[in-house]
């Protein structure tokens, strides 16, 4: 399959990834505010244009049909010609994605270890409503079965890595801000 990038040659997207909980859906607006930028969660871009929750359509469709709604998600997003994209923690999972956020612009990845991790997960009930459990085990097994799995494709994938354990959001939005190119920071009018 072709990247949709390869069509695409203005796009300048900032993916945040990361395993659930790390902060993406909490930085990623932040961080729009810097750079000036719009920005999107791709999650819950998902669910509005489904109409229906992550645990709702893995329930009814399962996750293989989930990551195909989610890989479309995606290709939409991408084709933004500005974007701070917050992205779901297993988009990393395909391998055009990965090699589409890539093209698209720099990916932070937000790592934090399994206790914040769990702690945030289990402390939002909100988001617990909405995200089903990916393993038979759920809680700390699936944390660090997941994250032994995924974190090779995470650090495949992104261009900067940022720990955001025990820190505010603003904090590392700040962080990632500083760290990215004097012409990104500056292509939309993004504040000091």
């Amino acid at each position: 399959m072709r990247s949709i990038l390869q069509t695409i040659t203005s796009a300048m997207i900032i993916t945040l990834i990361g395993y659930r909980g790390t902060g993406k859906s909490r930085i990623a607006p932040l961080l729009a505010d810097r750079l000036q930028w719009p920005w999107a969660d791709a999650d819950v871009e998902l669910e509005r244009n489904s109409g229906r929750s992550i645990r709702e359509i893995f329930a009814t469709d399962g996750e293989p049909t989930f990551r195909q709604f989610e890989r479309q998600q995606l290709v939409d997003l991408l084709r933004s010609p500005m974007l701070v994209l917050a992205a779901g923690g297993g988009a990393i999972l395909n391998t055009d994605t990965r090699a589409d956020f890539r093209a698209a612009g720099p990916v932070v990845w937000l790592q934090a270890d399994e206790a914040t991790i769990a702690d945030r997960i289990l402390g939002d009930r909100p988001g617990s409503a909405h995200r089903p459990n990916l393993t038979a085990q759920g809680g700390r097994e699936e944390i660090r079965a997941l994250l032994a799995f995924r974190t090779p494709l995470y650090a495949e994938t992104a261009t900067l890595t940022v720990r955001t354990d025990g820190r505010h959001p603003q904090s590392v939005a700040n962080e990632i801000y500083a760290a990215l190119p004097e012409t990104i920071r500056t292509a939309a009018g993004g504040r000091p």
